[in-house]
């Protein structure tokens, strides 16, 4: 009996910047690649959010470019108006540029997920070997086989899915990878009655002390034409309370950031960020577990925690997974920049 024919050459969990990336330079190299995310929309992190005629962006809320490849990978959008300098900020010798998203901070990720097949709210359930591929699994009963797979999710998801398959992790590797960990945050979306009293000049404080880690004036920055306010609890604040009431967590939150408000809130609410940024991460950009079929570890899990890091992990993903492909020998793009 033939061998069946894979779906797909490589199939990429997560459509997040690292899985965006990844997928983009391996479609760029004549590659087969299908992208697929359980969440509604593209970006993972870089997410906003509407109540009513507010707009929030309540994950990542900017982002920056240090290295001559991500600040490539940025300029065409910067061209055609999907990330604008966040108004009054500057940069300098110890600040980067910040970039917004226009509208909004998803716009960035639906502009890096054009002309790639991106398959949305199809979670991955299960992973196994197939002879020489890959069979993949969602949890509505679909089934792909592809000949290599790169997984971006949070890594205690990409574990989870490598247990299921019986994927042995290679025993010096193992430690490593648990050892990567995930600060949790608490996140506030709040419709406020007027103004803020955040600093026109800037639109954001970021608290030395106390259970906020960052507060955001959303029509300040230029995304929302009600007032509206993004604030995201400290870690310490978001592990405590990560199991309570979340509402009244979101109210302890705003009776903190009231001093920063200066009118009342109209409504709010509150949403948690199991995975948001790592806290301990692995220092190689990418992992490759499996040569025969190819499975690597890729996202921000992987060389550090910025949205930057990301990116360059996707990068390296890709570079490692065509390394060896007969006639698609890529060199290692450059990691994470100093």
């Amino acid at each position: 009996m033939d061998a069946p024919i894979p779906t797909t050459d490589v199939l990429v969990v997560g459509a997040g910047i690292s899985g965006l990336v990844a997928a983009a330079e391996l479609q760029h190299a004549g590659l087969r690649v299908l992208v697929l995310d359980k969440g509604r929309g593209f970006g993972g992190r870089l997410a906003s959010r509407r109540i009513g005629d507010a707009a929030f962006d309540h994950g990542a809320q900017f982002l920056t470019a240090e290295g001559p490849r991500f600040a490539a990978l940025l300029e065409p959008l910067i061209r055609d108006g999907t990330l604008v300098s966040w108004k009054d900020s500057e940069a300098g010798p110890n600040r980067p540029l910040r970039w917004r998203g226009e509208p909004s901070m998803s716009a960035v990720a639906k502009r890096l997920a054009l002309g790639l097949d991106v398959r949305l709210e199809t979670s991955v359930s299960g992973l196994r070997r197939a002879g020489e591929r890959w069979c993949v699994e969602t949890a509505t009963g679909g089934t792909f086989t592809t000949d290599a797979v790169v997984l971006t999710q949070p890594l205690p998801q990409s574990l989870e899915l490598l247990r299921s398959a019986g994927c042995d992790v290679p025993t010096g590797l193992r430690p490593q990878l648990e050892a990567v960990d995930y600060d949790r945050c608490i996140a506030v979306l709040a419709v406020l009655e007027g103004p803020s009293q955040l600093p026109s000049d800037v639109g954001a404080v970021t608290p030395t002390e106390g259970p906020i880690a960052w507060i955001a004036d959303n029509r300040t920055k230029g995304i929302s034409r009600t007032p509206a306010v993004t604030i995201h609890a400290t870690p310490g604040f978001s592990l405590k309370h990560w199991d309570a009431d979340r509402v009244e967590a979101g109210r302890s939150l705003l009776d903190a950031a009231a001093p920063w408000l200066g009118v009342g809130v109209r409504e709010f609410q509150v949403h948690g960020w199991r995975f948001s940024r790592p806290r301990i991460w692995h220092p190689e950009p990418c992992v490759r577990v499996s040569d025969a079929p190819p499975l690597i570890l890729a996202g921000d899990a992987f060389g550090g925690p910025r949205a930057e890091d990301a990116a360059y992990s996707g990068w390296a993903a890709a570079a490692k997974l065509l390394q060896g492909r007969t006639g698609r020998h890529m060199a290692p793009g450059p990691t994470r920049p100093d």
